[in-house]
């Protein structure tokens, strides 16, 4: 049975809604395999996160710094997946994680203003694909 069978008769489904599901399971797993990466280089390369200026970024040790990256990655890369396959519950958990990551990279805007402004907008994509006509974009999965 089809999700569009779930809804009723109330719910049109929508192709383009569905697209920008899709597209936001699809950039939350980039976001989330970046935040990998990154995780990667903070335990391999200490000087490669360096900031200009000691107040601009608060930082324990790298080591640190790099495991909460691949932890923080793995939820990400977790949450994408499981949008784009279907599972009702990654929904909620998508959207609440983007959120977390916005106000993340908002403490990173004065030692990586560029990076950090391109990671905000990735998430707030991610936050719209994932809420605006969720029912249409559902349906049509």
């Amino acid at each position: 049975m089809s999700h569009a069978q779930h809804q009723g008769p109330s719910i049109r489904p929508s192709g383009a809604w569905a697209g920008w599901a899709t597209f936001g399971a699809v950039i939350l797993t980039l976001i989330g395999a970046l935040n990998l990466f990154q995780g990667f280089v903070a335990l391999f390369d200490d000087g490669f996160f360096i900031a200009r200026n000691e107040d601009e970024l608060f930082l324990v040790d790298y080591t640190g710094w790099g495991v909460i990256m691949l932890i923080w990655g793995l939820l990400l890369v977790t949450a994408g997946l499981s949008v784009g396959a279907g599972k009702t519950w990654a929904r909620w958990f998508a959207v609440l994680l983007a959120f977390i990551n916005v106000i993340a990279q908002i403490g990173f805007l004065p030692a990586y203003p560029i990076w950090s402004a391109i990671m905000i907008l990735l998430d707030v994509l991610v936050i719209f694909a994932l809420t605006a006509r969720w029912d249409e974009a559902w349906a049509a999965m």
